[in-house]
């Protein structure tokens, strides 16, 4: 069955029309009908991509399980990696499908959350204090279910909530139904993961989320919400987040568009575009970004940890997404992704689950984050009559992401940050005299901001690997080790991975050879220079400062629970003596530099250290017989 009329109206008179997809892309005026057979692959690898195009040829249906494949930890709840080979293709006009799809009430039953709003909020506590403040990472998105019983036939159902949707959420990136027999997921999704036409690779990252209930959102309460520095910080957090995964899957690592306003039915979100050029296949794309950070937490590895210990159900398809890979008009593979949130899923037998999650940082609330939840919720809850009806926008033309004031502030956000990411970078701009052929290996310590410090070193003229601390491999041949950055408390000397990270840094110590240590490695090396530890009081997750480094002043970003101390500004140690940069108030070492060793408390790669690229060219100086800083050309940020 392939006419789209045809499809539509057997089911309004509950005949099964066999696996199909609507999907409404933002801002078309017309769906997407594909329809096909629906399979089971094991691994994202195995999904078929078309040898024949142009066009898409599979929609896959992504689980959170699916993130196994990393090899992070997830409670493992079975949900099968289903597709749909794509054999037919139509279009439908949006007021066609509108007044085909059906137009009736749906009713549901028995609805309730798995975890309520007092559980949830004690969950909340718990993981801003055993984990944000014992140095596991920034930020974690712990999420919880919906869940209620649908009346009628399911299907039926779905297309009516779809068509609510249609009519009554704006700002969605996809706007779908995916029928595959199995179940039916139907959703708005506000958020692209990643995307790759043309060789280029996008990513969205969205976070803060501005709640609101008329028809359009107060607009003296927007900027207020705009210059709230937890919602700030927090999408600086994310936009860091999917940066690393830009390192990853482009062969520059990303550049930075916006920051935008995204107004939907119910709420608004911030957002930033990340873009970059890549030859990857679409689906080594998608394993190496499961999955978005807005939907789980950073750093990535430890998040699926933290996600595991605090989380008592699956995710099943919360926070996968769904992929359409295809070919363009060229033959090269095409893929775009959207994440699996504001969506239902719906059984055969009626069963229904909204799931939804909230982004935990340092300056959470139990009742702000709960709120949260609901918030997101509630544009597809209304679809589904569990939940009142956004106004209808008296003109929808009119938009406040155009407000000059809302422009303006969004603009400054950027004021502080990186240009090394924001810019568009010209080829060999920053490479520093005396560097040509000098290679350095970076050890990452389960955080792959190692990935964008290997982009900026190379920037600089080195070359240079990344490695996991299990296997730093031989270290001849490489005329500087990085020690970089990972989460975990440093003080615990005998757990695997410190005790192998302060082995490296004490055999490199004992021979004097280069070595910079960032972060996690800055805090091992400053205890092996007998420099005593501490847990701060209150974390130092994604928190920009203006800090003196060596006798300059320097903007730079901080992602720390612990960091050393010393109460002078030149110490002796088994190694020599040492310089330190401290913090005035309270002796915290922000920076040290000896006889070929340097070490830095705060992330230079971050897209909040302003002023890295300057820091990490004095450190290679100091390091590499002091080649020049880094000429400060980039070109105007292409914006086409």
């Amino acid at each position: 069955m392939t006419r789209p009329h045809d499809l539509l109206t057997a089911v309004t008179r509950g005949a099964d029309p066999g696996p199909f997809a609507l999907v409404r892309h933002e801002g078309a005026d017309h769906l997407e009908l594909f329809t096909g057979p629906v399979r089971v692959a094991g691994r994202l690898a195995d999904l078929p991509v078309p040898d024949a195009g142009p066009g898409p040829g599979t929609l896959a249906l992504v689980p959170y399980r699916q993130i196994t494949e990393r090899g992070f930890d997830c409670l493992d709840d079975g949900t099968p990696l289903e597709y749909l080979e794509i054999a037919g293709h139509t279009r439908i006009a949006l007021a066609d499908a509108l007044d085909a799809l059906p137009d009736a009430p749906v009713v549901t039953t028995g609805a309730a959350f798995d975890i309520g709003d007092d559980e949830y909020a004690r969950t909340v506590d718990r993981v801003l204090a055993e984990e944000i403040g014992r140095g596991e990472g920034a930020n974690f998105v712990i999420h919880r279910t919906l869940r209620a019983t649908v009346q009628g036939p399911p299907l039926r159902a779905a297309l009516a909530a779809l068509r609510r949707l249609l009519l009554g959420e704006r700002g969605a990136y996809w706007t779908f139904l995916v029928h595959t027999g199995t179940r039916i997921l139907v959703g708005a999704s506000p958020e692209r993961h990643v995307s790759v036409d043309d060789g280029l690779v996008m990513m969205n990252p969205i976070s803060g989320t501005f709640r609101h209930t008329g028809a359009a959102a107060d607009r003296e309460a927007l900027l207020r919400f705009l210059r709230d520095p937890k919602e700030v910080e927090e999408l600086y957090m994310v936009l860091d987040e999917e940066l690393k995964m830009m390192a990853t899957v482009a062969e520059r690592g990303g550049q930075v568009i916006g920051p935008y306003l995204k107004e939907m039915a119910h709420l608004a979100h911030t957002e930033y575009l990340l873009a970059g050029r890549g030859t990857r296949d679409v689906r080594e794309v998608l394993r190496e970004t499961m999955f978005a950070p807005t939907v789980t937490g950073s750093p990535m590895e430890n998040a699926c940890r933290v996600i595991a210990r605090h989380e008592r159900t699956g995710r099943r398809y919360y926070s996968g997404v769904l992929a359409l890979l295809g070919r363009d008009t060229q033959g090269r593979q095409t893929l775009d992704a959207p994440i699996l949130i504001r969506t239902a899923e719906i059984s055969p037998a009626g069963e229904l689950r909204v799931p939804v999650g909230a982004t935990l940082v340092r300056h959470s609330t139990a009742a702000g984050e709960v709120a949260e939840t609901h918030a997101k919720a509630a544009g597809v809850l209304a679809a589904l009559g569990l939940g009142p009806q956004a106004p209808a926008a008296a003109d929808p033309a009119i938009r406040l992401a155009d407000d000059p004031d809302v422009r303006a502030v969004l603009a400054e956000r950027n004021t502080p940050l990186a240009r090394f990411w924001l810019d568009q970078r010209v080829p060999d701009a920053t490479v520093l005299p005396g560097l040509a052929g000098r290679r350095a290996l970076v050890v990452d310590g389960e955080d792959t901001f190692t990935g964008m410090l290997a982009h900026q070193l190379r920037a600089l003229g080195l070359a240079v690997d990344v490695t996991p601390w299990q296997r730093p491999g031989p270290l001849d041949g490489y005329d500087l080790v990085v020690v970089g950055p990972g989460p975990g408390d440093p003080g615990q000397v005998t757990e695997p991975k410190m005790a192998a990270l302060r082995a490296l840094l004490a055999g490199r110590l004992d021979a004097a050879l280069p070595t910079l240590a960032i972060c996690l490695g800055h805090q091992l090396l400053c205890g092996l220079l007998g420099l005593p530890l501490h847990l701060r009081k209150a974390p130092y997750q994604g928190l920009p400062r203006d800090v003196t480094v060596f006798g300059a002043t320097r903007r730079v970003g901080f992602y720390s629970t612990f960091t050393a101390l010393a109460d002078a500004d030149r110490v002796g140690t088994p190694y020599g003596p040492v310089e330190l940069s401290r913090d005035p108030v309270d002796g915290a070492v922000h920076a040290l530099r000896g006889v070929g060793v340097a070490g830095v408390q705060f992330h230079p790669e971050s897209v909040l250290s302003r002023d890295g690229m300057v820091i990490l060219a004095d450190l290679l100086g100091h390091l590499l017989a002091r080649p020049a800083r880094p000429p400060a050309a980039h070109a105007s940020p292409d914006r086409g």
